[in-house]
């Protein structure tokens, strides 16, 4: 069983229908909606301010997620994919979005909805990413257009995909 741990006062609330993995940590004020997975050695610390999570989002393995103490809150919206080992702090992520694996994502950062951030990008403080496009590099920048086709590839596909992934270990 994962472990979901209070801090400060704080439960942390699950949804209807989620998967957390055996050694997956889920701590403080954290609030994760309906048919979420949280995976492998990743990490939800909502112990400094709170977390929000909506529904259908999957935390793959060993992603952090955070904020700051007093200063910064963490937001994300429904049908998110948060890679492998990728950092999220204190930062607003809308709907259908992927931030893919070993992507860093900073403070004060607000990520429109429709947006795919590559693996290993930096998305530096204060940034504000349109709805639209694929982001990469370090810093991130606007590379191109998100097409219809990489859209359904892969930010759909892989939303859908961990849905179906989690079922496997829901079963067991």
């Amino acid at each position: 069983m994962a472990l979901i741990k209070s801090c400060r006062g704080f439960e942390p609330e699950i949804g209807d229908d989620c998967y957390l993995a055996e050694n997956a940590t889920v701590v403080g004020d954290v609030v994760l909606g309906d048919q979420c997975s949280v995976w492998f050695n990743a990490v939800i610390r909502g112990d400094v301010n709170s977390i929000r999570i909506g529904n259908k989002v999957n935390i793959q393995d060993g992603a952090v997620l955070h904020c700051t103490y007093e200063k910064t809150k963490l937001n994300i919206g429904n049908n998110v994919s948060i890679g492998h080992n990728a950092l999220v702090h204190g930062c607003t992520i809308n709907d259908n979005v992927l931030v893919g694996m070993g992507s860093i994502v900073m403070d004060n950062v607000v990520v429109e909805e429709n947006v795919l951030i590559a693996a290993g990008a930096v998305v530096l403080e204060n940034s504000h990413l349109e709805s639209g496009y694929v982001y990469a590099g370090i810093p991130a920048k606007k590379v191109k257009a998100l097409s219809p086709e990489l859209f359904e590839g892969e930010i759909k596909r892989i939303a859908n995909n961990y849905l179906k992934y989690s079922g496997w270990f829901k079963e067991e």
